[in-house]
């Protein structure tokens, strides 16, 4: 009798053994498929992602467009500041060039005075030392003019031209040649440098 109690005990230790051998098996599958799971888990995550990633890629445009403004702004800026760095350069060259103008466009009136001067004393003899005093000086004054960069504008095969000269008056043309052409000067015109500081007032023909 003792000897089928330990053998019952013995079955029913191996038994037990036996399930709880399948009970891990059965863990063991299950921890097994359990990546699997994840696996689909995360699957089904990135789905989830790629809303993001639109997101992403809507934030990435939006950023490239306000790039793109900032990049224009700053070029426009970059001309801007360009184009007033020469212009300011400009300026500062033309008042360098320029800056004595005025006071020598108030000093032309004298040229005229001396012209006028030297008509009057045509027929003085030339070793008059009056006539000889005043030739001396105005051809002196006009040099001095002249180093400053003073030049008288000249009126080619007697061509009206708007950019130097200024029509006072017209008169009846001594010729058919002379019709709109310049016939006469009444008071000279001059550039200082390429600039005309003033216009050649001149009569033409009709």
């Amino acid at each position: 009798m003792e000897e089928k109690e330990i053998l019952n005990k013995e079955d029913q230790a191996t038994t037990t053994e036996t399930e709880v051998n399948q009970e891990a098996e059965i863990q063991d599958n299950t921890t097994e498929n359990e990546p699997e799971a994840k696996e689909k888990k995360d699957f089904f995550g990135k789905k989830k992602k790629t809303g993001k990633k639109e997101k992403d890629t809507e934030k990435i445009v939006e950023l490239t467009q306000k790039l793109g403004e900032s990049n224009d702004k700053y070029i426009r800026l970059a001309a801007e500041f360009d184009n007033f760095r020469k212009r300011t350069i400009k300026e500062k060259s033309d008042l360098l060039k320029y800056g004595a103008e005025t006071a020598l466009l108030n000093l032309i009136p004298v040229v005229d005075d001396f012209e006028r001067a030297m008509k009057t004393i045509e027929n003085v003899p030339v070793d008059d030392p009056v006539k000889s005093g005043v030739l001396l000086i105005y051809n002196k004054f006009k040099e001095y003019l002249t180093r400053q960069g003073i030049k008288e504008i000249e009126i080619k095969d007697g061509l009206f031209n708007t950019d130097e000269h200024e029509a006072i008056t017209r008169f009846p043309a001594p010729s058919e040649e002379l019709k709109g052409k310049v016939i006469d000067v009444v008071e000279k015109g001059y550039y200082y440098h390429e600039k005309v500081i003033r216009f050649a007032k001149v009569v033409i023909g009709e």
